[in-house]
């Protein structure tokens, strides 16, 4: 049996190993605002999360397949509570058993994972129940696949078989074991024997002419020939032991996947309640084909702001279609940076099949998504803060793939603007001709100016909207570089009330 609710046709890794540059996603794009809302508190939930969503699908079939599945999670969230509910409570109960198969004795395994084996019938009888109530109510392939296959897998005729076995496996009428004889008459080939039906007729059974037979007893001090009688069960019984152990984990293994896959949607739950609970839209987005070039957004907002903050983040509309590469400048303090971060929080979460946090949203898919963020001065001193963003750089060209998605934010301001403004150039030339999509959030006007200056179709250059009276809008529009961020705005806005508050102080004392 098999779960089957993020792929179509294969479990989630829960053993995968870190990519490369994910401590660098996770911290550029707050991930972990995300991760802890979608968790709740609840440490299983986080640990799946952070595993699911930083691993990007380009595969459109799967992130559809994982889309519907979602929509049927929020629509019938009751249902999906339950089902987990349930495999929570076999798993816990298997967990507080003594049952081991590591256990030295094949009669330990044999009672162990026949009693586990009687809890989990149990649970999937349970099962069956909600899937025979509910399973009309659910619309995707994912869960339709997973109905089917319980109702067909868990009939009648399979509970009737499980309890007449496990039945027989309490050995009653004692253990039949067939043997040969090996080398110097040892016992050799010991196999477990099912016990021969009894007549149903009480008279024939009594009168039945009995086989012959020879007996022997062990005295109730023989504690070596007790010893060596449950040797000789041990043989006979260790296959049958193993294959229920088998049987028991088997069913485990399914019914902790079953509780891992959807511990991935009840986060998007949890998280669409967050978002509703604030009046903030989300949609499902529409992934087109890696080769494309599409980013048709409206009203996207940054997800990881919007839950760290009480008032609703403005949203913006950016209609990229057939863009390569995205320049953004502006105002300090204007916006760029958290519509950077809304980009790179929207593209992972439709590549991992969730919602976006945005009224409409398409884009193409990308083969990787990668960030290239200004970092703080290295606290050691071994290193200048240029050395440093051309290391992460050099790291970057390194792994980064066709058709992928690079975010910079203030890449090479570190130096000055006619040398950062060059070796950031270069370095978008060389992506592009490698078909890397580039959002570059910049206040290199040489470089804005100069890119803007032999601007092609594939480019596009958005502009952090200010007032004439210096308020931010936050708003993004389409428009060529400016070669002032106005960062007067920020001296009078924080040093001048200061300047004054001094002055005032001085006269004061005077």
């Amino acid at each position: 049996m098999k779960a089957y609710l993020l792929y179509r046709d294969r479990d989630f890794n829960m053993h995968r190993e870190a990519e490369w540059n994910e401590p660098a996603l996770v911290q550029d794009l707050d991930l972990n605002t995300l991760y802890q809302t979608m968790a709740q508190s609840d440490a299983f939930l986080y640990d799946v999360i952070k595993r699911v969503v930083p691993v990007s699908s380009v595969i459109l079939d799967e992130i559809t397949y994982r889309q519907t599945i979602l929509n049927d999670c929020i629509a019938h969230e009751a249902t999906v509570r339950q089902i987990y509910a349930i495999a929570i409570g076999a798993i816990e109960t298997e967990r507080k058993s003594h049952y081991s198969v590591f256990s030295s004795s094949a009669s330990s395994v044999l009672y162990g994972a026949r009693e586990m084996i009687q809890q989990f019938a149990g649970v999937l009888k349970t099962l069956r129940a909600v899937a025979d109530s509910q399973a009309g109510q659910f619309q995707s392939e994912g869960f339709g696949q997973f109905f089917s296959m319980i109702q067909r897998e868990l009939t009648d005729e399979y509970f009737a078989t499980i309890h007449q076995c496990l039945k027989e496996l309490k050995f009653g009428g004692g253990v039949l074991i067939s043997a040969g004889l090996g080398t110097g008459n040892k016992g050799i080939s010991y196999v477990l024997r099912k016990p021969h039906e009894k007549d149903p007729n009480f008279l024939r059974r009594l009168f039945a002419k009995r086989s012959p037979s020879l007996t022997f007893r062990i005295a109730d001090r023989d504690e070596n020939g007790a010893r060596a009688l449950a040797e000789l069960e041990a043989r006979g019984i260790n296959l049958v032991a193993n294959a229920l152990a088998q049987s028991a984990d088997h069913i485990l293994s399914f019914l902790t996947m079953l509780r891992t896959e959807l511990a991935f949607y009840l986060g998007c739950v949890n998280l669409h309640h967050e978002l509703t609970q604030r009046s903030l839209p989300t949609c499902i987005p529409v992934p087109r084909q890696r080769i494309e070039r599409q980013h048709a957004v409206e009203g996207l907002y940054d997800a990881s702001l919007a839950l760290r903050s009480g008032p609703a983040p403005v949203a913006n509309d950016v209609h990229g279609d057939g863009k390569e590469l995205v320049v953004i400048t502006g105002a300090n303090q204007g916006g760029k940076s958290t519509f950077l971060r809304a980009v790179g929080l929207a593209q992972i979460m439709m590549q991992c099949g969730m919602f976006v946090t945005a009224a409409s949203f398409s884009a193409n898919v990308c083969d990787g998504i990668l960030t290239h963020y200004k970092r703080e001065e290295d606290a050691s001193m071994q290193s200048g803060k240029l050395d440093e963003e051309l290391k992460r750089m050099s790291e970057i060209v390194e792994h980064i793939k066709e058709h992928s998605l690079l975010l910079c934010n203030e890449s090479f301001a570190a130096t000055n603007e006619r040398e950062g403004s060059e070796i950031a150039r270069q370095i978008i030339a060389a992506l592009l001709q490698k078909r890397v999509k580039i959002v570059f959030v910049t206040h290199l006007y040489a470089l804005a100016h100069g890119l803007h200056e032999q601007r092609t179709q594939g480019m596009m250059f958005l502009r952090a909207e200010r007032r004439p009276d210096g308020e931010r809008t936050f708003r993004l529009t389409e428009a060529e570089p400016l070669e002032t961020s106005y960062g007067e705005d920020l001296y009078r806005q924080i040093f001048l009330p200061q300047a004054r508050r001094i002055c005032a102080l001085q006269c004061a004392q005077r």
